[in-house]
């Protein structure tokens, strides 16, 4: 019996080696030029957080429990506020995806404006969006659940239309040949392809919504962040304590509780 013989290993080139040599150099000269020209005087920096990190975890570790309510309360604002979004996200998501999907449109001109559309939404930060949104309809809750649909309507119209550039073409391809018209076509072969990813992202997106609006009240966006602002300002961390015990638990159960939803739908 011949004895296996294993594939001779390819040899590195002079010039592969010479280029990964480069490219590492390349590498740290940016790292230790980015760390040269950032103005921090490390000693004074190290020298502060010691002295700081005893009381600040020392006071997270003990939450003021009688904060519980006032929390919970505007921990369920903010699930509010990332549900109403995310909802109007996935409603106007839908159009816009199907703007942007290649197979959908007659010509390249109407997909590349509805890409063109869902990258422009999706170039501005959640918070930005918060604060402009804050100047326009004044501090309150809505201008968080504007935020958060405005921002995720940019990410889930994307992951929309490349659902709706993946389905199987052939199902839509009959039912033009049987002299089915665009209506049947699109709630006969294209929605029940793409409804159950589309409902499985949408509910992954409000598990991201959850986390985003946690910080908007921080910008006068409404929320749990309105009590991390005022509670970071008095440096009460025993409070603070109390808000991020809050945040871990919701999102927690909102986490396991939309994964086995996720697994169900899909």
């Amino acid at each position: 019996m011949a004895a296996l013989q294993l594939p001779p290993k390819p040899k590195n080139s002079l010039y592969k080696k010479i280029k990964g040599i480069l490219i590492f150099l390349i590498v740290a000269a940016i790292y230790i030029w980015t760390f040269v020209s950032i103005d921090i005087d490390f000693a004074k920096a190290i020298e502060q957080v010691r002295q700081n990190f005893g009381n600040v975890i020392s006071g997270l570790f003990q939450p003021n429990w009688a904060a519980t309510g006032d929390v919970a309360l505007s921990m369920l604002e903010t699930i509010t506020i990332a549900f109403a979004g995310s909802l109007m996200a996935a409603i106007l998501s839908i159009p816009l995806a199907f703007l942007a999907a290649n197979n959908m449109m007659g010509g390249k001109i109407g997909s590349a404006v509805g890409k063109w559309i869902l990258s422009a939404v999706r170039a501005f930060p959640d918070i930005i969006l918060a604060i402009l949104f804050v100047v326009a309809v004044g501090p309150n809750p809505f201008a968080g659940v504007l935020a958060i649909a405005i921002g995720s309507t940019g990410m889930l119209g994307k992951m929309f239309s490349e659902i709706i550039e993946s389905i199987d073409m052939d199902v839509v391809q009959a039912m033009q040949a049987n002299g089915a018209n665009r209506i049947q076509i699109l709630f006969f072969a294209v929605m029940p392809q793409v409804i159950p990813e589309f409902l499985s992202y949408a509910i992954y997106r409000f598990e991201v919504d959850i986390r985003a609006s946690s910080i908007l009240g921080i910008v006068g966006a409404g929320g749990i962040g309105t009590m991390i602002f005022f509670a970071s300002s008095n440096r009460d961390w025993s409070q603070m304590g109390t808000i991020l015990l809050g945040i871990i638990i919701v999102v927690t159960i909102i986490d396991f509780a939309s994964a086995k939803i996720r697994r169900k739908i899909v």
